[in-house]
């Protein structure tokens, strides 16, 4: 996919030569830092996800009283 973007001069110098010194095209090194970046932070992606579902106005992931009762006295009673 081709994309367009704006980055500081001194940073795409920087790149060009991080490039030229591993000898990979420009597209490679920018397709492998934005890898190690998302790889980086795959964790945080997965909780947002999450938090979107579950969240306030998402999905509710509490038992209904019913499931609650029946789980309740599904367990072995124990004297104290």
């Amino acid at each position: 996919m081709k994309t367009a973007v704006s980055i500081p001069d001194r940073v795409f110098e920087s790149a060009e030569k991080l490039a030229a010194r591993m000898g990979v095209s420009r597209s490679q090194l920018y397709a492998k830092a934005l890898a190690s970046l998302v790889e980086k932070h795959r964790e945080d992606l997965i909780t947002a996800e999450l938090n979107q579902i579950y969240g306030p106005g998402g999905e509710d992931s509490s038992l209904g009283r019913e499931a609650t009762v029946l789980q309740i006295r599904s367990l072995p009673r124990e004297k104290w």
